[in-house]
Formats: C-alpha cells, sequence, structure tokens
C-alpha cells in the first residue's frame, strides 16, 4: 500500500475522530440542569409560597369574623332582650351592635375577595404544576438519552483512536510528521485526486504531475501543496 493510500486512511480516521469529538463537546454542553424546568420550579415555588400567604391570611379573617360574631351575639341579646331600659345605655348598645355588624360585614367581603384569589392561584398552580412535571419528565428523557449517545460516542471514539494507533504503526514516522504538519497548517493534508483534479484546490494537474502521483509514493500538489491521492 501506497504511503498516500495510508496517510489517506489516516486523514479519514482523523475526520471521524474529529466529528465525533465534536458531537461528544455539543452533548456535554447540554448535559446538567434545563432553565425551562429551573424558571418552572421557581414560578411553582413563588405561586405555591404566595397561595400559603393568602390561605393564611383567609384563615386569619375567618377567626377574626368569629370573634366578631362570638361578640355580637351577646350583645344583639342584650340590646333586644328587655333588660336594658335606660335609653342612653340602648342607644350606646345599639351603636356598638351596628359597629360590630358593620365591620362583620367588611371582612365578610375582604374573606370573599381573597377567597376568589386563592381559587384564582390554586387554579393557575395547577397548571403550572402540571407543566413543570412536563418539562421535567422531558428533561429527564433527554439527559438519558444524552447520557446513552455520549456512551456510545465514547465507545466509538475509543475504537477509532485504536484504529489510528494501529495505521500509524505501519506508516514512516517522517510521513506522518509531514501529514500532521500539513494537516494543521491546510485542514486536510491528503487531497484525492478524481478525473484528474486535485480535490483540496479543485485545479486540474498536469499530466506531468499525474503520472508523479502515479509512480510516486507521496507527491503533493503544486497549486495547493497537499499530498496527493489517486483513488
Amino acid at each position: 500500500m501506497s504511503v498516500a493510500k495510508q496517510l489517506h486512511q489516516l486523514q479519514e480516521i482523523d475526520l471521524e475522530l474529529e466529528t465525533n469529538e465534536q458531537a461528544l463537546r455539543q452533548i456535554a454542553s447540554q448535559l446538567g440542569e434545563s432553565q425551562a424546568v429551573v424558571r418552572a420550579r421557581t414560578k411553582l415555588a413563588s405561586e405555591n409560597q404566595r397561595l400559603e400567604e393568602l390561605k393564611r391570611q383567609q384563615h386569619s379573617l375567618e377567626w377574626e369574623i368569629d370573634d366578631l360574631v362570638n361578640k355580637l351575639a351577646p350583645a344583639q341579646e342584650r340590646l333586644y332582650g328587655g333588660s336594658i331600659r335606660n335609653p342612653k345605655e340602648l342607644t350606646n348598645l345599639q351603636h356598638e351592635v351596628d359597629g360590630l355588624k358593620s365591620k362583620r360585614e367588611q371582612l365578610e367581603d375582604k374573606a370573599l375577595e381573597v377567597m376568589e384569589q386563592v381559587e384564582l392561584i390554586e387554579a393557575g398552580v395547577a397548571t403550572i404544576s402540571k407543566d413543570s412535571k412536563r418539562l421535567e419528565a422531558e428533561w429527564q428523557s433527554q439527559q438519558q438519552q444524552l447520557s446513552n449517545n455520549m456512551k456510545e460516542l465514547k465507545t466509538t471514539l475509543s475504537n477509532l483512536k485504536h484504529k489510528r494507533q494501529s495505521l500509524s504503526t505501519g506508516i514512516d514516522p517522517e510521513a506522518i510528521e509531514f501529514y500532521d504538519k500539513l494537516k494543521k497548517q491546510k485542514g486536510t493534508a491528503v487531497a484525492k485526486v478524481e478525473q484528474g483534479i486535485c480535490h483540496g484546490c479543485r485545479i486540474s494537474l498536469s499530466a506531468a504531475e499525474l503520472q508523479q502521483a502515479r509512480s510516486t509514493n507521496s507527491v503533493q500538489c503544486s497549486n495547493c501543496g497537499r499530498i496527493l491521492f489517486l483513488a
């Protein structure tokens, strides 16, 4: 096997290695916490906290209303029971009863408003929770798939590196050194020749160059300097 062919095979392996390494880096960048999941969790936690605060407010209002009712009942009993005959005392008691009733109505209106907010937020929390669970499930499924893909890529890379090492042992070290230098300079070191055209620079080769490429182990394109490989 000619050196040019060996180097072309080496280049094919290197291209596969680069492609798989790039895919591995991309997967690595996608592994980890999802911003969408984090946002959903944060929003859910915020809404749950808001809901708890409203429920505490609702319970506090209910206790205040119960307290007023407990105060109002005996006051009304005294007002209408007939035991008090003093007009001034009756007037004061009437004002007290009216005040308790007015405060109770205010608290009941406020409690109703809070209850409506609680119901509204509970519905919102249910929706956010459902969306959060869906995003979490999708993220976990994606992470599992990415982990599986990463495992497969690592196996592929290991096999390719072993294959490269095996191939390299049969190639002249100076040729590999020259190949590596060209690869670093031009991206690809070996150019395939098809129908008399160098695929590295897309320039037609002269008859002399083609003859030299056929008869010489390693020859460079006079235009781009890449090693020519006749397929």
